[in-house]
Formats: C-alpha cells, sequence, structure tokens
C-alpha cells in the first residue's frame, strides 16, 4: 500500500495509504449496502484541509427501523447467529480483528483523512486498542459462566448469562474507529445484535469495517451501520420499542437526552460516558519532569479532543513556578501540520463549531484573569488548528477551570494543602478520570480514595487497558465500558430452579 519513511533521527515510520476513492458509503444492514428511504446524502469533510472527502448516505428513522428489525431477526432463537456456539462467535472476533490488521494503513489512513488526528496516533493508538479491544472480547466469548446455587436439597437452582437482544449503540466523532470496537466487542462476545451510529462528522470507518464484518462471515443483521444525524438516526435508536439496551459515548447534555428517551419508550438498558472536567494532582515530591510530560500529554492529546483530558492541574504552591516554566519548554516541541505527515504531533479541531467554541473559551480565560503563558490564537488564518495553549494562575471559579473546553487549553492552578485539592478536584459535577503525582504510595492510595472519579492515574495519564473498566461517577454517565465488567451491561441474568421428585 505504502512505503516506510525514515525520519533524520533514524526511526522507521509506516506511511499513510493512498487513498483515491472512498469504497463505502452507504448503509448497511443484513450484511448490504443500502441507499437511504430518503434519498439523502451528507457530506464529510478533512478537517485539516475543510475539502470535502465525500457523501454519504443518511440513515433517519425508516432506515433505523430496517436495521433494527434485521437485527431483531438476527436475535431469533433458530438464527444462525443464536444457533452458533460461544467459541465460534469468539472465532468471529478474531477474524474481524485479523482483517483490520491485514487493513490497518487504509484504517488509519481514513481515520486520519475524517478527524484530522495525526496518522501515528491513528496507527499505532486507535487501530492497535481497536484490534486489542476486539480480541479481549474474542476470549470471553465461551468464559461467561452462570452460577450453581446452594438452596433448598430438593431443589435444583442455577443461573445462566443470555444475550439482552439488540444493542444500539451512539457513538462519538473524536475516536471513531475505537468507539466502534468498545461498543460491538463485548456486546457480540455476549451474543447480542448491534445497531450503531457513527457520528456524522467521522463515519467513514465504521462503514468499512462494515465491509470486514461481512467478509469475517458474521451473519446478516448482526452488525448494522446507520449513518446519520443525532436528532433524526440517533433518536430513533433512543425511542425505540425493539431496542433493548442503547450505549452513548457523547456529551452529557445529550445523554440525558438518551436516558429521557429510553425511559419514555421501553425503559431500555442505558450506558452512558459522557464529559470530563478531569483533575491532575501534582505534588511537590513527584518527578516533576514526568508530571510535566504526562499532563501535558494529557491536555494536548488528539488536540484536547478527549472525555479524558486533563483538564485541571493543580499544583503544589513550591514547585508551581518551575512546573509552569517547564510545561511552556515542552510545548514548544509539539509540531503542528499536516496529520498525514508522520513527523505532526497536533492536529486540527474537527470542525469550525468546534474551533469557534476553544477560540471562546481561550478568551474567557484572558479576560477572566488568567494569564497566557504559551498559544492562545488560531494557526493561519483558514485552518481549524489552534495553538497548544497553557494558562496559568487559574482559579477555580473561571469558566476555563469549570467548563469542558474539549480542545488544547491546559490549566494550571496552585494548591497548598492536601485537604484543600481534594475538595477543589472533587467540586465539579463530573468524576471521568483523575491523576495524581508523587513518590509516596501512602499519599496515592489516600488521595485516590479520596478522589471521586471512575478511573484514578498514579504518575501517568491516559494509561487505558481493555482488562481495565473504564467509566464515569456523577454527570460523566453510568455504567463501564471495557474489562470484565462490561460483560454485565451486555447480559441478562437467569435464575433457573427446578423441583426434584419427592425421595424417601
Amino acid at each position: 500500500m505504502a512505503q516506510n519513511g525514515t525520519a533524520e533521527n533514524g526511526v522507521v515510520f509506516p506511511q499513510p495509504a493512498k487513498v483515491h476513492d472512498i469504497q463505502h458509503t452507504k448503509i448497511f444492514i443484513n450484511n448490504e449496502w443500502h441507499t437511504s428511504s430518503s434519498s439523502r446524502t451528507f457530506p464529510t469533510f478533512n478537517p485539516a484541509t475543510s475539502v470535502k472527502i465525500c457523501d454519504v448516505e443518511e440513515a433517519d428513522k425508516e432506515d433505523v427501523d430496517k436495521a433494527v428489525q434485521a437485527a431483531k431477526a438476527a436475535q431469533q432463537r433458530d438464527s444462525p447467529w443464536r444457533r452458533m456456539d460461544a467459541s465460534s462467535r469468539g472465532r468471529l472476533l478474531h477474524k474481524l480483528a485479523d482483517l483490520m490488521e491485514k487493513n490497518r494503513l487504509l484504517l488509519a489512513t481514513l481515520e486520519t483523512l475524517d478527524t484530522g488526528k495525526p496518522f501515528l496516533q491513528s496507527f499505532f493508538v486507535d487501530l492497535e486498542g481497536s484490534i486489542r479491544t476486539l480480541r479481549y472480547y474474542a476470549g470471553w466469548a465461551d468464559k461467561i459462566n452462570g452460577k450453581s446455587l446452594p438452596v433448598d436439597e430438593t431443589f435444583v437452582c442455577f443461573t445462566k448469562h443470555e444475550p439482552v437482544g439488540v444493542c444500539g449503540a451512539i457513538i462519538p466523532w473524536n475516536f471513531p474507529l475505537l468507539m466502534f470496537t468498545w461498543k460491538i466487542a463485548p456486546s457480540l462476545s455476549c451474543g447480542n445484535t448491534v445497531v450503531i451510529k457513527p457520528a456524522e462528522q467521522t463515519p467513514l470507518t465504521a462503514l468499512h469495517v462494515g465491509s470486514l464484518i461481512k467478509e469475517a462471515g458474521f451473519p446478516p443483521g448482526v452488525v448494522n451501520i446507520v449513518p446519520g444525524f443525532g436528532p433524526t438516526a440517533g433518536a430513533a435508536i433512543a425511542s425505540h420499542m425493539d431496542v433493548d439496551k442503547v450505549a452513548f459515548t457523547g456529551s452529557t447534555e445529550v445523554g440525558q437526552l438518551i436516558k429521557e428517551a429510553a425511559a419514555k419508550s421501553n425503559l431500555k438498558r442505558v450506558t452512558l460516558e459522557l464529559g470530563g472536567k478531569n483533575p491532575c494532582i501534582v505534588f511537590a515530591d513527584c518527578n516533576l519532569q514526568l508530571a510535566v510530560e504526562e499532563t501535558q500529554k494529557g491536555a494536548f492529546y488528539n488536540q484536547g479532543q478527549c472525555c479524558t483530558a486533563a483538564s485541571r492541574i493543580f499544583v503544589e504552591e513550591s514547585i508551581y513556578e518551575e512546573f509552569v516554566r517547564r510545561s511552556v519548554e515542552n510545548a514548544k516541541k509539539i509540531v503542528t501540520g499536516d496529520p498525514l505527515d508522520p513527523q505532526t504531533t497536533h492536529g486540527p479541531q474537527i470542525n469550525q463549531q468546534q474551533f469557534d467554541r476553544v477560540l471562546e473559551l481561550i478568551e474567557s480565560g484572558r479576560k477572566d484573569g488568567a494569564r497566557l503563558e504559551f498559544g492562545g490564537a488560531a494557526v493561519g488564518e483558514k485552518s481549524l488548528f489552534i495553538q497548544p495553549t497553557i494558562f496559568s494562575q487559574v482559579q477555580d471559579h473561571m469558566r476555563i477551570a469549570k467548563d469542558e473546553i474539549f480542545g488544547p487549553v491546559q490549566c494550571l492552578l496552585s494548591f497548598k494543602t492536601q485537604q484543600e485539592v481534594i475538595l477543589r478536584a472533587n467540586s465539579s459535577k463530573y468524576g471521568l478520570v483523575s491523576a495524581i503525582f508523587t513518590t509516596n504510595l501512602d499519599r496515592a492510595l489516600d488521595v485516590s480514595a479520596a478522589l471521586k472519579t471512575g478511573t484514578v492515574w498514579v504518575n501517568c495519564f491516559n494509561a487505558l487497558h481493555v482488562q481495565a473498566p473504564f467509566g464515569g461517577y456523577k454527570m460523566s454517565g453510568n455504567g463501564r465500558e471495557l474489562g470484565e465488567y462490561a460483560l454485565a451491561e451486555y447480559s441478562e441474568v437467569k435464575a433457573v430452579t427446578i423441583k426434584l421428585r419427592d425421595t424417601l
């Protein structure tokens, strides 16, 4: 597909694939490609150039109905999918992972074209994470066991785990391929069928994986992909009477709408992975350079477009000035440019709306009295690139310290005592992730117990592993993704009690 390139330091990088035509732009239902019922399409753009990549078929309520009926038919007891033994489900997930490995360069290139994220991030992080997720849940498929329960000796009582049924999934634009696999892998491992809506900004990798799902040999109707918009296709999934569970990753505001629609329809199960305003606490006894690098990676990774972004960095007073200085020096090493260039480490925001919002929040930081240490402006006059931005002297009441920015903005706050910083860290309505930097193990354990977040990282950031559960407290969501814990979100537990024949 492409030749590897060698950087000046001798490191050999994979090069993006040559993409001349986008192969898959239609709706994927029953292992077939369909045009939309309304005959409408929508464009998807390259954020780095603002050039249209292609037009994609726009699914709406009627198309979602067809996809749900296909998924429901594939869930019937006599269907090929339901008759398939658990080990065979696992082999299909492994086969899909094999095909993603084979198409890794193409998928990474499509991901970068559609999202604007640096190509090496797409290739090494998103593709690797997606493939590992499929393989992890492939291994679980034949290990989801019930239990024998000790009851009165005249009865036999046991539990069995059954699929929930038709699972709807609505995924975001910041990690489209990774979120696709986070949703389908545990669901399919448990024997469910899926109707999944990729974000309208970034539908291309999900649709291409649809072709790989068919090639892998999944029966028709097991996975259905409906590209479209939230108020139409997304709302139709959330309120559908034949969808038994919905999983959503995105904003807290939309998560509330989905939970409301689920309650008003058939009380379907809901798992939500929502926003964050994530605190990092840097104690004076930490490895300072490590803390600088990790917190900055957390703030600027994926152009700051992460629910896990290191949004509030609390630094102990005695090292605050040095931390600011080193952070500025470290930010100067970031390479902004063409996302398809393997040297690039910082790409554009996803679209004009996000670009404008981030700049508006940066301006609010200035007006509120935070000190702009680095960046703070757009790159070029007609692009969606924003400089990595660092504010010091940030106060808790400022908008940049309270609102989820979803852009490359690092907010540095100072603190005096451990008790004080715990209270301030927990003051947010969100509770997704947090981080602690210290060489004192007792302090790390004490503070991690006090922080009200679903994940706590110690001396690291964004250390996500498919084996570890992921999800938030408070308004950061409900339920867990990844790890063994995710299987409970996609399984119904049935208790079976059998009366034994009377004996003397």
